[in-house]
């Protein structure tokens, strides 16, 4: 796999992670007169790491032309990790953002 798909890929799952905290628009498409609630947001938050998931996925096949079968340690760390990508996003929306 080459090292420049990697990092975009990476680049990708960080900006993904923050797109619910830093948008007003719900689910990126539809925009609220009302703000969002903080559920929607965590709503997308996981919408959005299962479609990274699954664009995981689809690299992994294209390139190695199988996917490695994962436990639930696997899924574990990357959600983990999705969500460490995902404190910028929260903390300028929720600690220094003025309400």
């Amino acid at each position: 796999m080459s090292p420049v798909i990697i990092w975009a890929y990476i680049l990708l799952a960080v900006v993904s992670a923050n797109l619910p905290w830093l948008s007003e628009r719900r689910f990126l498409i539809l925009s609220s007169q009302d703000g969002k609630s903080g559920w929607l947001r965590l709503l997308e938050w996981v919408v959005l790491y299962l479609l990274l998931g699954a664009i995981g996925f689809g690299l992994e096949y294209r390139i190695n032309g199988d996917i490695h079968p994962q436990d639930w340690e696997f899924y574990a760390v990357t959600l983990s990790l999705f969500f460490v990508f995902a404190m910028p996003g929260f903390i300028w929306r929720y600690d220094w953002k003025r309400h």
